[in-house]
């Protein structure tokens, strides 16, 4: 089979972040990667060298003009990442040396790479497929544990194995519906209609799950706002350097002292909490404070999270459920309602909030009851019924929660089609229909405009 001419050149690019640094690694792939190197490398001849090896020389320009000390790496394809012959030069990280390298190479005839040519032409050459590759971008992103552990999981083909698993049982259905298609006129059956709405109920279920799941892989990947709102002086600030654990926010006894929103983040056992700190909500005719106030009911209506803060010793639990649906009406915003001030609260005060549901009791000055209020973090960060260890597959990416609403929507249409006795063809249109949106993920079905749409959102060495 004949690549697209995409494929038949030869591309190089920087793959370490740019600026200066000890170490710069400049990538090349395709044809000519090997025979390129060769004609500036001094050292060996890299096209007798066997692949996985490395190699200590120095780039010249063909007048003998040292453009560097080198270390070069040799993946023959199939066995590299792009299937393609490989090179990486491990040169100096100086800017001037690594764009006298890219310049040297590409008036011998190399391309300079798009963002994300290189994982592109992995998965057009079958390395693994198109979940796996954005897997790689999640991968490079992941700034904590949880993200880092579930983007490996995807990369590694554990949520691909599960689609094709979906996909392929499925494909029996659809191709014996199919197969009556074809004898259309002699009206038989072949495929087990009884068998197929288990079979299909027993799929959707896996799809649903793999929806629901998408609520914490979106907090997984992308992090969780969250809002502290409340009166002034209720302890916004203490509590949010108390969560940072270090002086973030000016802390003072004078009332509105917080005029503008202070942001920082936080990761609590691998999830990354965002918290704004705001201004107290109050009446006031100071214009700035006003500001302030307006600002800080903007962003609750963008909060992920609400913590509403309150004073133990000088409010009610009437006077908090009202200042609660003032701010979220409705209750629209997932909201923890934190009493503060616990350590000098009296016992009916204490008694009086102990039984209010999604209500915990902190001192944020001394740090007490913080333990108990980063658990009630995670567990709505994470929602409920969710396997925490890994070991499930969670959906962090919103192309794939898209494509798997529409499998839901199309199996839906199929169990309507087959509860109202609607025609073979029918039923198999919306099969089709699912088994498409399915193969969207993988990229067993993809358009040119999909695939730009996900690579150029890489960087340009990988």
């Amino acid at each position: 089979m004949l690549l697209p001419p995409v494929l038949s050149d030869t591309i190089i690019a920087l793959s370490t972040p740019p600026g200066a640094g000890a170490i710069a690694v400049i990538r090349l792939s395709g044809p000519d990667a090997f025979s390129l190197t060769n004609g500036f490398f001094r050292g060996k001849d890299l096209a007798e060298q066997p692949s996985h090896t490395l190699h200590y020389g120095t780039l010249r320009e063909a007048d003998g003009r040292i453009l560097d000390e080198v270390v070069v790496s040799l993946f023959r394809g199939p066995n590299s990442y792009t299937r393609e012959d490989v090179v990486e030069i491990s040169c100096h990280g100086s800017d001037y040396i690594v764009q006298q390298v890219l310049t040297a190479f590409t008036r011998r005839g190399a391309r300079l790479a798009e963002a994300g040519e290189f994982t592109k032409r992995a998965f057009l050459h079958g390395a693994f497929d198109l979940a796996q590759a954005e897997a790689v971008a999640d991968l490079i992103a992941a700034d904590s544990a949880l993200s880092h552990q579930v983007a490996m999981q995807q990369m590694r083909g554990g949520f691909s194995r599960e689609l094709r698993d979906l996909r392929a049982r499925l494909i029996q259905f659809a191709s014996l519906l199919e197969l009556e298609l074809d004898f259309g006129e002699e009206d038989v059956e072949f495929a087990d209609r009884t068998g197929l709405v288990a079979l299909l109920q027993e799929v959707q279920a896996l799809v649903r799950r793999l929806l629901r799941s998408f609520e914490l892989g979106n907090v997984i990947k992308n992090g969780v706002i969250t809002v502290i709102a409340g009166r002034p002086n209720a302890g916004k600030s203490t509590l949010l350097n108390a969560l940072l654990n270090e002086e973030r926010a000016i802390v003072s006894a004078v009332a509105g002292t917080t005029r503008d929103l202070i942001e920082d983040e936080v990761s609590i056992e691998g999830i990354r909490f965002r918290f704004v700190d705001t201004a107290g909500l109050r009446e006031t005719t100071d214009e700035v404070e006003s500001i302030g106030v307006e600002r800080t009911r903007q962003r609750v209506r963008q909060a992920a999270l609400l913590l509403y803060l309150f004073d133990l010793t000088s409010s009610t639990p009437g006077e908090v459920q009202a200042e609660i649906e003032a701010l979220n009406p409705g209750g629209q915003i997932p909201l923890l309602a934190v009493g503060n001030k616990r350590d000098v609260a009296s016992e009916g005060q204490l008694q009086a909030f102990n039984d209010q549901p999604n209500t915990v009791l902190i001192a944020a000055n001394r740090g007490e009851g913080l333990e108990e209020l980063r658990a009630d973090l995670l567990a709505r960060a994470r929602g409920t019924g969710l396997d925490q260890t890994g070991a499930s597959t969670i959906v962090t990416n919103l192309r794939h929660a898209h494509s798997l609403e529409k499998t839901n929507a199309a199996l839906d249409a199929v169990l309507v089609g087959l509860a109202t006795g609607a025609g073979t063809e029918l039923v198999a249109a919306d099969l089709r229909q699912a088994l498409a949106a399915l193969g969207e993920i993988t990229g067993e079905i993809s358009s040119d405009d999909l695939l730009t749409s996900i690579f150029t959102q890489f960087c340009i060495g990988k």
